[in-house]
């Protein structure tokens, strides 16, 4: 089932949004108020944001460059629905990298035709990854060794994700911070090694001398591509070019 996220501060109109969507067989998350999108995008991981431009506390269009300039969800398809319809407002909205610019008011049906458009051609994200014995399940958000349930914190569980996503790929620590911890955060990069190593007590036979998080020295980390399942292995290119 595809996730979006609606960000509209129009009740009325967030819920009929919300109704017809759900009737189509989406499921929707979201927020009356443009506070906490970024992480309402991390925690929820939608297919799709429907955002509203001219909220009362924040400012769509900042709200799609956030968005697009934060790796872990710069692939996301954004469509703005707005009152503003000049051709000037159009252009800066799709410049700013929204996939589609709706002018209020609008018909529902239409919103929903463009809203599928956005999902042609696209493969669902794999709900599980897989390496070796480790298997890690995004619908229930949980991780498993060889069978058996590992105890995860939930900043644990998106470093695993992102890290298992991406097999192959070397991060940084700061790219990592961003990735997992986000831009309003108050840590630092020892924070990341300090994550890392709980994450292989927990995963690894021998901590010591892990198989699944590798080290690069001088660079960060990366996810042993020799361990992941074809699942993962498929979405390294597409992580890459995002």
């Amino acid at each position: 089932m595809r996730k979006i996220a609606l960000v509209e501060d129009d009740a009325d109109l967030y819920s009929l949004i919300k109704y017809n969507l759900e009737k189509e067989g989406f499921s929707v998350v979201g927020s009356q108020t443009g506070r906490g999108v970024i992480d309402l995008c991390r925690r929820e991981r939608p297919d799709l944001l429907l955002l509203d431009i001219m909220l009362p506390d924040s400012d769509g269009l900042e709200i799609c460059k956030a968005v697009r300039a934060h790796p872990e969800l710069a692939h996301i398809p954004i469509i703005f629905l707005t009152a503003r319809a000049s051709e000037t407002d159009r252009i800066v909205g799709l410049e700013l990298g929204a996939n589609d610019y709706i002018v209020k008011p609008f018909f529902v049906r239409e919103l929903i035709a463009r809203v599928k458009i956005q999902f042609r051609g696209q493969t669902t994200a794999s709900r599980v990854l897989k390496a070796a014995g480790l298997e890690l399940d995004r619908r229930s958000c949980e991780a498993r060794l060889d069978g058996n349930l590992l105890t995860l914190t939930a900043t644990e569980f998106r470093l695993l994700e992102f890290l298992m996503s991406r097999p192959g790929v070397v991060f940084s620590r700061e790219q990592l911070l961003d990735a997992v911890w986000g831009h309003d955060r108050a840590v630092t990069d020892r924070t990341v090694d300090v994550y890392v190593l709980r994450l292989r007590q927990k995963i690894e036979a021998d901590p010591a001398n892990p198989t699944f998080i590798r080290s690069v020295r001088g660079f960060g980390y990366s996810f042993n591509s020799s361990l992941a399942s074809g699942d993962a292995s498929e979405q390294t290119a597409a992580a890459a070019a995002q």
